[in-house]
């Protein structure tokens, strides 16, 4: 049976495993389902159409699964997905989806999400991404796996970041960022690759060689852009790196893309 304080108010029809674990004065709604080994360690408000993976635990404070922060949300049905092994950490934050957006919120496994972080709706995360104390997504964001986000940065809504990217703190984010990118600046730029945590990812001296030389044919090379991503278009047989960023690239082409600044180093 799960354990749950009597000072909890946990909806009878709610979806709860046996060894869920509910602390004191949290709120459960009716159609929340918590798997197996979730914690709820105090003061957390579950709502909405919820699924909680086996493993996570949400903190005191944490409120999730309500409705959306748009003006376009006229009471519709809609769902939020929190991962396996998450941690969702004091005053963290994240809505349903809309009926007119994807109609659900996505947080992949082994997310963590510090102090007042949050995901707006219709936005999808992916596995092990880190959200630093009060980091910021609006609607319809996507983030790719791997992905950190530092602290009090800030995600324009429909902006897509890759896989394994570094947003730093205090950046805001207003167009997309190719994977591996590393941002940083009031208005977000990229600066290089994300290389330290590529090397935590294991990759070789010779792939990281192999990424920064597309890197700067990219956004150094000459001609235009157009041009230049033609010329690496031309290395994705050959290039693991070059065929991730084109993908990511082609997946959206009416998207502005994150460039660096006039007059950086084209050093990744």
């Amino acid at each position: 049976m799960p354990k749950i304080d009597p000072t909890a108010r946990v909806e009878n029809v709610a979806g709860l495993a046996d060894d869920v674990v509910i602390g004191p004065y949290c709120i459960v709604g009716p159609h929340v389902v918590l798997h197996a080994g979730v914690k709820l360690h105090a003061h957390v408000n579950i709502q909405g159409d919820t699924t909680v993976g086996a493993g996570t635990e949400i903190y005191p404070f944490a409120s999730v699964g309500t409705p959306p922060q748009s003006v376009h949300y006229k009471g519709e049905r809609t769902k939020l997905f929190i991962g396996e092994k998450c941690q969702l950490r004091e005053h963290t934050t994240a809505n349903i989806g809309t009926a007119n957006g994807r109609g659900e919120t996505r947080i992949g496994n082994g997310v963590m999400m510090m102090v007042g972080a949050h995901v707006g709706h219709d936005c999808i995360v992916g596995d092990q991404v880190i959200f630093a104390n009060n980091a910021t997504l609006a609607g319809h964001v996507s983030v790719g796996e791997f992905t950190f986000l530092g602290g009090l940065c800030a995600v324009h809504q429909f902006t897509r970041i890759g896989a394994q990217c570094m947003i730093s703190g205090l950046t805001g984010v207003r167009e997309d960022v190719i994977p591996y990118g590393n941002v940083l600046g009031q208005a977000g730029k990229l600066v290089g690759l994300n290389v330290i945590g590529m090397r935590r990812r294991g990759f070789t001296k010779t792939q990281l060689h192999e990424a920064r030389a597309i890197y700067r044919d990219l956004f150094f090379g000459e001609g235009t852009f157009d041009q230049r991503l033609a010329q690496v278009r031309e290395k994705v047989e050959t290039s693991p790196f070059a065929a991730q960023v084109m993908a990511f690239i082609d997946a959206d082409r009416n998207r502005a893309l994150c460039h660096p600044s006039r007059g950086v180093s084209s050093e990744a």
